[in-house]
């Protein structure tokens, strides 16, 4: 990759990664959760899927929707596991 292509995919990514925490700012707690868990299934299912599967992508994918769907029901799962 030459130099230039180099610096624009650099500018990119940060650029994304700016818009992206600047739009968690006036997220609700329950959207918040659910971001922050998608990120976290999507890293874990990426490492899974190339290690058991060869197929990071796969499993990005599939962990980033789990993340998202316990983070977002989080508190719902603590109520019922506290009995309330």
């Amino acid at each position: 990759m030459n130099i230039m292509k180099c610096r624009i995919v650099k500018s990119a990514l940060l650029l994304l990664l700016v818009a992206g925490l600047a739009g968690c700012a006036n997220m609700s707690p329950t959207g918040q959760r659910a971001l922050s868990g998608g990120a976290i299934g999507a890293a874990g299912g990426a490492v899974l899927g190339t290690v058991v599967a060869g197929n990071p992508a796969v499993g990005a994918a599939v962990g980033g929707a789990v993340g998202a769907g316990v983070g977002a029901a989080l508190p719902s799962i603590e109520r019922s596991l506290n009995g309330n």
